[in-house]
């Protein structure tokens, strides 16, 4: 795995982007110490990130499509009145 300092990759990002999408690894150093990983995407990890973006949006419809806590709680005690 190569090694690039962080100015270097700051400078050259298009190109270590397009090595990567090719699926080279690449190691970011600051001071000659790895500090980060540039590695390609694996295409299970795209598939579960789309799968849990579909799962939130659907719960943020199904909540925003709710009925407030009062009429809810009246239709549950609608049975007991007299």
């Amino acid at each position: 795995m190569e090694s690039v300092g962080a100015s270097e990759a700051k400078a050259r990002f298009p190109e270590l982007l397009k090595r990567v999408m090719a699926g080279e690894s690449l190691t970011i150093t600051r001071y000659g110490q790895p500090v980060a990983r540039l590695v390609p995407v694996e295409e299970d990890d795209r598939t579960r990130a789309h799968e849990a973006a579909r799962r939130i949006r659907a719960r943020r419809d199904h909540l925003a499509n709710r009925r407030p806590l009062a009429e809810l709680m009246e239709t549950v005690h609608e049975g007991h009145r007299y």
